[in-house]
């Protein structure tokens, strides 16, 4: 008699678990809040010096800032909203960031 024959592996594909779609690249937007220190004309002055923004455009972001208590005044990568947030605290305004949803 010879040795028994090795059972047979059956061999199968390794199972694949479905893989995560990485969501596309979400903005991200710098806030600034309303504080009860800075003049409204100086907040438009900050928008226009640092954003570049028109008077107009400085100035509806001012209102949005001061009657609805926040405007998003740029979006971007998380890297140029961090930069953006710190330059908002240097000019003295309560800004933060957040993921554009």
């Amino acid at each position: 008699m010879g040795a028994p024959a090795a059972p047979e592996i059956e061999r199968t594909e390794p199972s694949r678990a479905p893989y995560a779609v990485p969501e596309p690249d979400v903005p991200w937007v710098t806030l600034v809040h309303n504080d009860p220190v800075n003049l409204m004309s100086y907040v438009t002055y900050v928008f226009q010096t640092y954003f570049g923004y028109s008077k107009g455009k400085a100035t509806k972001l001012m209102k949005d800032v001061h009657y609805k208590g926040r405007a998003v005044v740029s979006s971007g990568s998380r890297e140029e909203m961090e930069r953006d947030v710190q330059a908002m605290h240097g000019y003295g305004l309560w800004a933060t960031l957040s993921q554009d949803r």
